[in-house]
């Protein structure tokens, strides 16, 4: 797809990013998650985060026109010197398979090259699986992750090397 641009996000950026996750995470996701899970875990996993939006390490993909149509990024394992972690990646529903989730990827995965990174470790949704695979991460196995207390997701770990 032509058209778009990828850029870091900013504070400016904080209410689009978490518009497109709330629109775009429930029609994306309910394809492989019964409504049991998507009741308790959309409302918490359908947020931005203030400080991963804002925290250097975060792009947002945007139209000629000024919209926002995909957003992710990575941030540092503390502790794990060389590790870096795929956070919160989204692209509107309306506009998937057109490279998009691919150039927010390539950015972050630049980004964290530079720093040092060289293994990201990744906790994708069963509906990312196979776009991670396309960009080189193998399936480490399925994985259930805490989002608050009793309430957790299922998801699988997936890694690759830089």
């Amino acid at each position: 797809m032509s058209g778009f641009s990828v850029r870091l996000a900013g504070p400016g950026d904080l209410g689009a990013v978490d518009a497109l996750l709330a629109r775009a995470y429930p029609r994306l996701l309910k394809a492989d998650y019964p409504p049991s899970v998507l009741v308790t875990a959309l409302p918490l996993i359908s947020r931005a985060q203030p400080g991963l939006v804002t925290g250097g390490s975060y792009y947002v993909a945007v139209t000629d026109v000024g919209d926002i149509i995909g957003a992710g990024g990575w941030t540092q394992r503390r502790g794990a010197p060389g590790l870096g972690d795929v956070r919160h990646l989204v692209t509107d529903d309306r506009q998937i398979r057109r490279g998009v989730g691919r150039a927010i990827m390539a950015a972050a995965h630049d980004q964290a090259r530079s720093a040092g990174v060289r293994l990201m470790d990744c906790k994708a949704t069963r509906t990312a699986e196979p776009f991670y695979a396309a960009m080189g991460y193998r399936r480490l196995g399925e994985i259930t992750v805490a989002l608050r207390a009793g309430i957790s997701f299922p998801a699988v770990q997936m890694q690759r090397r830089l």
